[in-house]
């Protein structure tokens, strides 16, 4: 719709949230310094003022998600990735019992600094309770596990949870920047509307990281940031 944010048109759909797509600037290295040809150097010369230091290498990319455990419900899935779609709302996980949850993956990688939002369903009319049919049990500090690709998991423990029409949905709450690692895990809930076939409520619930565990024999975890 004309003048529409991203986050006002991201209130469409079963899981009608919005999403801020992060952009991430550039880092410029200067190139680096051409020695000249070893018989022309007699020895080793300090470096010159002028001469810029070497860049540091840069830092190696964060884990990516690929699996949820939540313990206390009996949730154990994969993670898809999802984007936004043409109209700027969030991509959703396909809508079936067996469909697994989504992260949002213009957002922070679970177990880095800033926010990772991760989608599910709570049920479809034509296949009943889907991943996150339980979500709406989870209280403070219960445990949420996200698996990462390079074989650690990130820990987090629920801090809170939070209903929330969708005509009233705080996307810059859910989405926006923090200076931690933080979890948001969104669903759908309250009461149906049968007209429109979706539910009048999303629900968040909120969790900080705790610490997470590396990957190999000891799986020794590492407090979180």
């Amino acid at each position: 719709m004309p003048g529409r944010t991203v986050a006002e048109a991201a209130l469409a759909g079963i899981l009608a949230v919005s999403g801020t797509a992060l952009t991430v600037s550039g880092v410029w290295a200067p190139s680096p310094v051409s020695a000249p040809p070893a018989a022309a150097v007699p020895y080793a010369a300090a470096p010159s003022a002028d001469v810029p230091p070497a860049a540091a290498p840069p830092a190696a990319a964060p884990p990516l998600p690929v699996g949820l455990d939540i313990p206390v419900i009996k949730v154990r899935t994969s993670l898809l990735r999802l984007g936004l779609r043409d109209d700027g709302t969030v991509d959703l996980p396909p809508l079936d019992s067996a469909a697994p949850a989504g992260w949002y993956r213009h957002g922070a990688p679970p177990g880095s600094a800033g926010a990772a939002v991760i989608l599910g369903h709570v049920d479809s009319a034509k296949d009943g309770p889907a991943v996150f049919y339980r979500l709406r049990e989870l209280k403070p500090g219960a445990t949420v596990r996200v698996r990462r690709a390079d074989g650690s998991t990130a820990v987090f423990t629920v801090t809170r949870k939070s209903w929330y029409r969708k005509t009233a949905f705080p996307a810059l709450e859910v989405y926006g920047p923090t200076d931690h690692a933080s979890l948001r895990l969104v669903t759908c809930g309250g009461g149906f509307d049968r007209g429109r076939r979706s539910y009048r409520d999303n629900l968040v619930v909120y969790a900080d990281l705790s610490h997470i565990i590396e990957p190999g024999p000891t799986r020794r975890p590492r407090e979180g940031t």
